[in-house]
């Protein structure tokens, strides 16, 4: 099952839904009830819930924790909330009044584990005698689609990478490890761990992560139960194992409509109409079938297919207002104007072919030139397969284009820096120079150091380890699309074993559980039952979970999807502190100093 089902259906399980059966329908309708979130559960709520679902289980509304409430005495809380500090705090003091309550009772669910200091200090609280559920529900990241997690952390990057952050370090590696946990305990995993073993800092979040997992293997003994279970594994990897996959130009839909729209939040907006300044937003996710069949396509293939696609709808509903096989966006405006009872559908097409539009037109432009020099720079060969012995020869050209963007001109210096494992300052100096670009954007480029790559070199370079390449060049591989990113065949190798057991170790030492003690049941015995243990929602298979510390790029969670479709009886997750797009890549670069 997809991890947004299988979060959403937690969520409604365990959370909204209420075992009120034998009720009467008098006493049901007075049970309306209000949701209070804070920012990340608001976020996992939207990402696998939908409104009318919730609504149904009669949550009146939907509040935020953290912003000024309306009191509704009357009404129970369910409070899906992490458990910090401070959201204990408001906790609290929504009933520390005891004549002014801000709600009748309160169901609090956590999201992860709970410190034992901020169990007490709820247990002590005034608001004690209002909680009538109090539960972990082990759910503390953002499922972004069936097989992508993330952990909605964007401080990680600077935390994990920056020599001025090493005083709130350990506290983030912490809190993203209970994070990661809780992933495995929502899956029914206890995985064998893994690390890159190149950058140092990998093994001490393994052995933090592992501590964690083991909490939750005591709260939970079937976790990883089975003989599938025995070879699941996490593997750890840091950001600088593959720089150059997140400043590559990508091709196929989805990660070419991040890096070159204007996307937010996953919305991507258009014309509603031809010549129209009324722009229509809509939602790029799961949602939609087209965009999942369509969204790990090249977009060669997938400009041509969304036509053919449309068309075979249209003469599947007989559908005679265009005769045009390739429509315009003001023939498909008319068609839904004329046709109001495939409304949903026409728009859903609509979407699709302005945004494979969009697309075509930024590769037309300018970004297929921009690929060629890439492509190259990355592969050390040419579209022949022929060896590039001059760099800057490709290089240069593109740094001198007042046409090119400083962004792009940074992509194409990062990926020479990595072809070259390092350069000079003065040769740093000289490209900057002829890109026109800042000391800020230089300093970047300098800051890859800090994830362990060669940048500036001063003559001697430190030989880095590199996972062998598989050859997948093939008749079918676009001349543009000829790199593949280094996670596939990290996931790849580790299902066959052939991973390099001394750069990936496996965690020693680990630990027993028979000295842990049952936290959860334990401490939470007395407000509520042992879970319902109910029909599994977990596929028995062995999975690869994949953790990336500082972003993943979607042609990563691209490599994903198709490793687990070719490879049978295996389930592949990745995830990370957050997505990651080329521009994010290059942010996050300048900010490390």
């Amino acid at each position: 099952m997809a991890l947004k089902a299988i979060v959403g259906q937690k969520i409604m399980d365990e959370v909204i839904k209420q075992n009120d059966v034998d009720k009467s329908l008098e006493e049901k309708l007075k049970l309306w009830r209000v949701l209070v979130v804070d920012q990340l559960s608001m976020r996992i709520i939207s990402s696998c819930c939908k409104m009318h679902q919730i609504t149904y289980e009669r949550i009146a509304i939907v509040e935020h924790l953290n912003k000024n409430r309306e009191p509704l005495p009357s009404m129970d809380a369910v409070y899906l909330i992490t458990p910090c500090e401070n959201a204990v705090d408001i906790l609290i003091r929504d009933f520390s009044s005891p004549e002014k309550p801000m709600y009748k009772n309160a169901h609090v669910f956590f999201i992860e584990a709970c410190q034992e200091e901020l169990f007490n200090k709820l247990c002590n609280s005034v608001a004690a005698k209002k909680i009538k559920t109090l539960k972990e529900i082990n759910i503390a990241f953002l499922p972004y689609e069936s097989q992508v997690f993330s952990l909605d952390s964007r401080e990680t990057f600077q935390c994990y990478y920056s020599p001025l952050l090493v005083s709130s370090r350990i506290l983030n590696m912490e809190r993203i490890a209970e994070q990661i946990a809780t992933v495995c305990a929502t899956l029914g995993e206890y995985p064998s761990l893994r690390y890159r073993s190149d950058f140092e800092r990998n093994a001490e979040l393994a052995q933090i992560l592992q501590q964690k997992l083991n909490i939750y293997k005591a709260d939970d003994p079937t976790m990883g139960e089975g003989p599938e279970k025995v070879r699941s594994q996490l593997i750890i990897l840091d950001r600088g194992f593959d720089c150059v996959s997140p400043v590559l130009h990508e091709l196929t839909l989805q990660a070419m409509a991040h890096d070159l729209l204007p996307i937010k939040n996953d919305v991507y907006k258009f014309e509603a109409n031809v010549g129209s300044s009324i722009m229509k937003e809509v939602l790029l996710d799961d949602n939609d079938e087209l965009w999942v069949e369509n969204r790990h396509q090249h977009i060669v293939v997938i400009s041509k297919k969304i036509i053919q696609q449309f068309k075979e709808f249209k003469d599947s509903k007989r559908m005679s207002t265009v005769d045009k096989d390739n429509p315009s966006m003001y023939d498909l405006s008319d068609m839904i104007k004329q046709t109001p009872q495939y409304q949903k559908e026409l728009k859903k097409y609509l979407k699709h072919l302005n945004l494979t539009k969009d697309c075509m037109q930024h590769y037309t432009s300018n970004i297929d030139r921009l690929c060629k020099v890439e492509q190259g720079l990355a592969m050390g060969t040419d579209t022949m397969g022929k060896k590039i012995n001059d760099h800057m020869q490709y290089i240069i050209p593109i740094l001198l284009d007042s046409n090119v963007s400083s962004n792009d001109k940074m992509r194409i210096i990062i990926l020479y820096v990595l072809s070259k494992n390092g350069i000079s300052e003065d040769n740093l100096n000289k490209l900057i120079q002829q890109a026109q670009l800042s000391p800020i954007d230089k300093q970047a480029i300098i800051n890859l150091n800090l994830l362990g790559i060669n940048s500036v070199v001063d003559g001697n370079r430190t030989k880095q380890y590199q996972i062998p390449r598989k050859e997948r060049i093939s008749e079918q591989t676009y001349e543009f699309s000829r790199w593949t990113p280094v996670i596939k065949d990290v996931v790849e190798d580790s299902i066959e074993d052939k991973l390099d057991i001394e750069h990936f170790p496996f965690l020693a030492g680990r630990a027993t559980l028979s000295g842990y003690y049952t936290l959860s049941s334990a401490r939470y015995e007395h407000w509520h039952k042992d879970k319902d243990k109910g029909e599994p929602l977990i596929r028995n298979v062995p999975r690869i979970i994949i953790f990336v510390v500082g972003g993943v790029s979607f042609s990563e969670m691209r490599c994903v999807y198709e490793v687990t479709s070719n490879v049978k009886n295996w389930e592949v997750i990745i995830g990370s502190s957050h997505i990651l797009t080329p521009e994010d890549f290059i942010k996050n670069l300048s900010a490390l100093s």
